[in-house]
C-alpha cells in the first residue's frame, strides 16, 4: 500500500546556474545555503559532459558512467529531503545528443554545466528523512511504515 503525506508549497525559486560548474554541487549548495529541506527540482539546459549512475538492483550498487560530450538536458527532475541531518538533492536526468539519442540516470557529481535554467519549489510539511532500506539497499524516505 502506498504511503503518501500531504505537503504544501510555500516558495518557488527560478533562476540559472553558473557556466562551467558542477550541476549537482550547484543545486545542493543552493539548497544548503537557503536551508531548503523539503522540495522539488526541475531544470532544462545543456551540459559539457555528464556523469550519471544506474542502480544495479541485483548487486545493490550504483554503476557510474561518464559521457564526455556536449548534451542537452531534456529533463531533470528530483527532490530535496534530509539525509544525515542535512539537505540532499536526489535528481534523475535525461540528456540528448545532436542526433537525438537519449541517455539517462541518477545525476552524479562531475556533470559540468554549459547552461541551466532551474525551478526549485519549496514545500512545508512533515520532514522526509532518508534511511537505509533493507529491501532495496537504497537510502529511501523513512515514512513510518
Amino acid at each position: 500500500m502506498a504511503i503518501l503525506k500531504e505537503i504544501n508549497p510555500v516558495k518557488t525559486y527560478l533562476g540559472k546556474l553558473s557556466h562551467n560548474t558542477d550541476l549537482l554541487e550547484e543545486l545542493t549548495g543552493f539548497c544548503i545555503s537557503h536551508n531548503i529541506t523539503l522540495g522539488r527540482i526541475d531544470a532544462v539546459g545543456a551540459v559539457q559532459k555528464a556523469r550519471l549512475a544506474y542502480y544495479d538492483q541485483e548487486n545493490k550498487t550504483y554503476r557510474f558512467f561518464t559521457i564526455n560530450r556536449h548534451l542537452e538536458i531534456t529533463s531533470l527532475t528530483g527532490n530535496i529531503t534530509i539525509k544525515d541531518g542535512k539537505p540532499i538533492v536526489h535528481v534523475h536526468i535525461t540528456l540528448a545528443d545532436k542526433k537525438g539519442n537519449a541517455f539517462g540516470g541518477h545525476l552524479a557529481e562531475g556533470t559540468i554545466v554549459f547552461a541551466c535554467e532551474v525551478c526549485i519549489q519549496v514545500f512545508q510539511g512533515e520532514t522526509f528523512k532518508r534511511g537505509f532500506d533493507r529491501t532495496t539497499g537504497l537510502p529511501l524516505w523513512e515514512m513510518g511504515e
